[in-house]
């Protein structure tokens, strides 16, 4: 059997029957299996693109003359990675079903190998458009359900998606084909342990919009750059990037006698897990002589972010510590942080290029449950933070009932806190809207679509402050 579709069968199986995350698994996949280089970026793809097509199981299903469930799963996962092929790769038709008989054959037997190749030559009878346009609604009677079908998002995503790009359908369909387009891997190289020019020397390529990112061209393992095997180094989208420096940029404010000192040297991570954006604003607070404490909830997830601050057993320049501590419930007093980052748990949909099975996972309900949580985890972060210091409120997800919605109902029960325009925050990053508040896209910008606020604590007794005015990076007011 071919190693590459070998690896990408081993992902697709691990997803499919035990739950597994393809991000999580593909990486060992491909070092079980030897792969590197072109191998290792087509068993990339077709795990990926399998997954982020629902398995093509409306494909499928029109091609099957049982239910797929009935469907032994290794079959089936054979027949899903034949559909990609077939449907959605540059792989011959012929060549597609004769592999995926030959993977059949090896994880099932015989028999089903000769059911695979019956059902694939009928999924090869079409190309995609010719499915799509078989079983898609029409867009001219539904293009919300259109939408959904041809790109392969559940409804419920389309709408949140058309949702946040005031109503733009064509917007809505841009953003929805980026979702389907294979993210590259890029890194952040953490300040004071590595810079761009070590992981360029290693192959890499800068990034486009973050000081710290670059790209590996050729996909594959990280873990074969130096520097993220030593721990100076780690995987972090764009996206993740630009909000954590933004945070760190923020212009910060004197507090009054009894309210603040308008210093800058501690500052929060209240959800740090797994540690990415805590290993970057640690070394950017390295620089300036603060220190960072990150805060996580679950064990695990901790043991996760120590291991980002302190590589090889060794705390990095900027880290307070790591806590197991509870964002909503706070360890520590009051108004002692001037900079503190809630990067809130979400629906995760603003990664959906990068975790194809988690648009399946994923239901409209999840919104209503993660709201409470976000809103509790804001207010805990604006209360840590002291008189003139700044909050970064921070989403992995374009949902407006996870951004903007959770933001004005925080803001709506204070009167001392001040929004301040996010977007002169990120240098030389186009189509950023009309503000205060930043939203990312990967079909604008080509990152994780991250949603991110920046909030100034005040004291309240400004008329603008009750207001929630916004403030630009030079400290003037409007509304």
């Amino acid at each position: 059997m071919d190693p590459a579709r070998l690896a990408a069968y081993d992902v697709v199986h691990a997803v499919s029957v035990r739950d597994a995350y393809a991000n999580l698994v593909l990486p060992s996949a491909l070092r079980e299996r030897g792969l590197s280089g072109r191998d290792a970026a087509f068993a990339t793809e077709l795990a990926h693109g399998t997954l982020r097509r629902g398995g093509y199981d409306d494909v499928l299903a029109h091609c099957v003359n049982r239910p797929l469930t009935k469907l032994d799963p290794e079959v089936r996962d054979v027949l899903r990675l034949g559909a990609h092929q077939i449907l959605g790769m540059r792989v011959p038709a012929h060549a597609a079903v004769a592999t995926s008989v030959d993977l059949a054959r090896g994880v099932a037997g015989i028999g089903p190998s000769k059911f695979v190749n019956a059902v694939l030559r009928k999924v090869a009878a079409r190309d995609l458009p010719g499915w799509q346009a078989e079983l898609a609604p029409p867009y001219d009677r539904d293009p919300i359900g259109h939408l959904a079908a041809v790109h392969a998002h559940p409804r419920w995503v389309v709408e949140a998606f058309a949702a946040a790009l005031d109503g733009s359908l064509a917007e809505t369909a841009a953003a929805l084909a980026a979702d389907n387009e294979p993210a590259r891997v890029t890194l952040a190289a953490w300040p004071g342990r590595s810079s761009v020019a070590d992981l360029r020397a290693e192959g890499a390529e800068p990034g486009r919009w973050s000081p710290y990112a670059v790209v590996l061209t050729e996909g594959g393992d990280p873990h074969r750059i130096q520097a993220v095997a030593q721990g100076r180094a780690g995987v972090q989208d764009e996206g993740s990037q630009l909000v954590a420096t933004a945070l760190a940029e923020a212009p910060l404010a004197g507090g009054d006698s009894g309210s603040g000192s308008g210093t800058d040297e501690r500052w929060l991570d209240l959800c740090a897990g797994p540690g990415g954006k805590a290993a970057l604003l640690a070394g950017l607070a390295g620089r300036r002589s603060a220190a960072l404490l990150a805060a996580e909830l679950q064990p695990h997830r901790a043991e996760l972010v120590d291991r980002a601050l302190t590589p090889r057993g060794r705390r990095s320049r900027g880290v307070l510590g790591t806590v197991v501590a509870d964002g909503t419930a706070p360890a520590w007093p009051p108004g002692v942080f001037d900079r503190v980052l809630v990067d809130a748990p979400c629906t995760g949909l603003g990664a959906l290029r990068r975790r194809p099975e988690a648009r399946w996972r994923r239901a409209a309900g999840d919104v209503a449950g993660l709201t409470p949580l976000q809103a509790e985890l804001l207010t805990t972060a604006l209360d840590s933070v002291r008189v003139g210091g700044v909050v970064a409120y921070v989403t992995c997800s374009p949902h407006l009932a996870e951004t903007r919605d959770v933001v004005a109902a925080v803001l709506a029960g204070r009167s001392d806190v001040e929004r301040l325009d996010a977007r002169p925050l990120l240098p030389g990053v186009p189509d950023l809207g009309d503000g205060p508040e930043v939203q990312l896209w990967p079909h604008r910008h080509g990152t994780d679509a991250m949603f991110l606020a920046l909030l100034r604590r005040t004291d309240g007794n400004d008329a603008n402050h009750g207001n929630h005015g916004t403030r630009t990076e030079d400290g003037r007011s409007s509304q």
